[in-house]
């Protein structure tokens, strides 16, 4: 493998006698996309608020192009070049599609000062081609409000990309949607990842969503890494039927 755009090294987080994420390593490279995937309290969520400094590691690291996180606020981890979608949809519901990401496009480029000053002006061009890759450039002058909910997720899916980032973390993307809706964002998603050379890691419940859209997947349980491999591989593996798949359990949780 080329060097990777990130990679996690030994990762270690404790809550109190929980030990929720035990030496976790991964690496995932430009262009691809990585699932992390595993049942309720693997150690999921907390691993994915690592790589994004929501949370402090108790030991290990994380790093972007080489470069460590360690004590960066997700802020300056996002000013780096990480997008993030979220699996509850954050917009600003009166503002216009547009308006949303001219603001993620105002913040990435430290202009908040002049958001009083015709903010609607500014990187118009810019969000609405954001806009034409995601498929929302014909609703660019609606307010969010109005917005079905697959929609919401493109939008967001452009606002993640207006710092122009060199990975991509999706929690949950497809969470609420309808099973054509799944496909079609996550295809999308493929397509922006591969056009870009964007690396993209995402956690899902959605079974048929992840052996058909990552290249590799991640299996976690109890704090650990338990798999890693091809959809066949992971598919096929003991451990993962045993705790995972054939468990019926959905992922979430810590």
């Amino acid at each position: 493998m080329s060097a990777p755009v990130l990679e996690a090294v030994s990762l270690e987080k404790r809550f109190g006698g929980v030990h929720a994420v035990a030496g976790v390593s991964f690496r995932v490279a430009a262009g691809e996309m990585l699932a992390l995937i595993g049942p309720n309290g693997a150690g999921k969520s907390t691993c994915f608020n690592l790589v994004n400094g929501q949370l402090r590691a108790d030991g290990g690291e994380v790093r972007l192009g080489g470069q460590s996180l360690a004590g960066l606020r997700p802020r300056a981890i996002w000013r780096l070049g990480v997008g993030r979608t979220f699996q509850i949809t954050a917009t600003f519901a009166s503002m216009t599609v547009r308006e949303n990401v001219q603001m993620a496009l105002i913040s990435h480029r430290r202009m908040l000062w002049s958001f009083l000053a015709r903010a609607t002006d500014q990187f118009r061009a810019e969000a609405e081609a954001l806009l034409a890759q995601v498929g929302m450039a014909e609703q660019a002058g609606r307010p969010c409000g109005v917005l079905a909910y697959g929609d919401l997720k493109r939008l967001e899916l452009a606002i993640a990309l207006a710092n122009d980032p060199k990975l991509l973390l999706m929690d949950e993307p497809t969470a609420g949607m309808a099973p054509k809706e799944r496909t079609a964002l996550m295809d999308l998603t493929r397509g922006i990842v591969r056009a870009r050379g964007l690396a993209c890691l995402f956690t899902e419940h959605d079974m048929d969503v992840v052996f058909g859209q990552a290249d590799r997947i991640i299996v976690m349980n109890r704090g650990r890494l338990i798999a890693e491999g091809t959809a066949d591989q992971v598919r096929n593996d003991p451990a993962v039927r045993e705790v995972y798949l054939g468990s019926g359990a959905t992922s979430g949780g810590h």
